[in-house]
């Protein structure tokens, strides 16, 4: 099981996302989940690039709306509130952290949070 799964599990393996995206994930094989993950890291190398842009510009906002709406679609109803939270992991300076540094550059995972708080702000 995938580090990232087991710590979502023990974190929120009790809330009505987890059993969403438990429901989602059942019928995927092992191969679209990764491709769904290689997505998911796609989003964080698309942010990179936009880097220094401001967190709230037109582009970056959009990425942020587009990344909640994939997540929803993929996983769980991504909300605001969860969509928050994710945004601290993103920047927590954890394995998510390094993951999503390591793929779109370092700094990305805190430009995340930047981003994804001037979005939930906005809304």
């Amino acid at each position: 099981m995938d580090i990232h799964v087991k710590e979502a599990k023990a974190l929120y393996g009790k809330t009505d996302a987890y059993k969403e995206y438990v429901q989602k994930s059942a019928s995927r094989t092992a191969q679209q989940e990764m491709n769904l993950g290689e997505q998911v890291m796609d989003f964080f190398v698309r942010l990179g690039r936009m880097r220094p842009c401001d967190p709230g510009c037109e582009e970056a906002q959009t990425w942020a709306n587009e990344l909640q709406a994939f997540l929803t679609e993929h996983f769980y109803t991504c909300t605001p509130q969860i969509l928050s939270s994710l945004a601290e992991s993103y920047a927590a300076g954890g394995s998510m952290t390094e993951n999503i540094d390591k793929a779109a550059g370092s700094g990305t995972g805190a430009f995340a949070k930047e981003v994804i708080d001037a979005y939930v702000n906005s809304l």
